[in-house]
């Protein structure tokens, strides 16, 4: 049965609420710090392209172990329009690597500087594509331990993956969730009627990767006026009736709910972090969740949205979060 625990993280007073903590883990500071810290990871990483079957490519940064390493392999993914280069990407790969991983920072279709891969536009239901590079991955390092880590819409994708890992025939280790996306048409229900700040930040995000994508495939995508839309369920109605194949948004949301039995068939030991003051994640899907024996469940009462902002020199608690949980000790406990 799936365990319940109460996360140790406690800000200061100041840093307590859902938007602080979202908004302060990523305005001008922290992005900075992140990128002054991960200096010497970025100059030690190189690109990879993962054949990820079907004629699927995914872009990759690779940092090989520091000295002998630990002999294991942690793969990250970002959130939504973020990229292997937001910060909690990098200051947690900062961390891994300093602990002995060889470290990849996975990008998901059509994220950072890989609209040119592949023709068709990605949707957070091509679960298939993200599975194939765990393989690619498993292939080319087939003596190393691979863990999974995801932000987000990231942690969705890696805790789906950990769901269909055994019959896809892929090794994994662990997966760690940090706020991942449980029911998407409540998160879209959040974010259009919530704070603007967050729908705003999603839509310009989400016209920019997709003008990029129509310059590079102007005979494929003719978008019209993207300023028409002015709510995430306007463009994501849209773009699912004219370039999928699912019958209505509806259906589509529900491909990539991790609610109901979808992680039932976990069999890794799998962690999710959540904290109730999400303002993306509505935290009382948690009990629409399967309860697999091989999961724990971590709620904390701060924390917003992949903040988890820890003092007010805006360190992040999360930047060594994976490292912690993917300890042999916290995985057997």
């Amino acid at each position: 049965m799936t365990q319940f625990r109460l996360s140790a993280f406690s800000p200061p007073l100041l840093l307590r609420g859902g938007h602080v903590q979202s908004l302060a883990g990523r305005v001008g500071p922290r992005n900075h710090r992140a990128h002054a810290r991960a200096a010497d990871l970025i100059a030690a990483s190189e690109k990879l392209i993962a054949d990820c079957g079907d004629g699927v490519r995914l872009l990759l940064h690779h940092t090989p172990p520091k000295a002998a390493g630990n002999g294991q392999l942690a793969v990250l993914i970002h959130g939504w329009e973020g990229s292997s280069d937001s910060p909690y990407m990098l200051t947690n790969a900062v961390s891994l690597w300093e602990a002995g991983y060889r470290v990849i920072r996975l990008n998901l279709r059509d994220h950072g500087e890989s609209h040119h891969l592949n023709k068709e536009l990605f949707h957070s239901c091509r679960l298939d594509e993200v599975v194939g590079a765990v393989r690619w991955l498993n292939e080319r390092y087939p003596d190393e331990p691979l863990a999974l880590g995801g932000f987000s819409l990231g942690g969705n994708f890696a805790l789906r993956v950990g769901a269909v890992a055994s019959e896809s025939g892929l090794r994994l280790r662990a997966i760690v969730a940090v706020c991942p996306v449980l029911d998407p048409e409540e998160t879209m229900q959040a974010l259009d009627g919530g704070f603007v700040v967050y729908q705003q930040y999603f839509l310009r995000k989400w016209r920019r990767s997709l003008e990029k994508k129509r310059s590079l495939f102007p005979a494929h995508y003719t978008f019209g006026d993207m300023g028409r839309f002015r709510s995430l369920e306007s463009v994501t109605r849209f773009f699912i009736e004219e370039y999928t194949d699912y019958p209505d948004m509806q259906t589509y949301l529900r491909g990539y709910a991790i609610t109901g039995e979808r992680l039932a068939t976990i069999r890794v030991p799998s962690r999710i972090l959540l904290a109730d003051d999400d303002p993306v994640i509505p935290v009382g899907s948690v009990s629409k969740l399967a309860r697999p024996e091989t999961m724990v469940i971590e709620r904390a009462a701060f924390g917003g949205h992949c903040g988890f902002v820890k003092d007010y020199a805006l360190r992040s608690w999360l930047d060594d979060y994976m490292v912690t949980v993917l300890s042999e000790d916290a995985l057997l406990s």
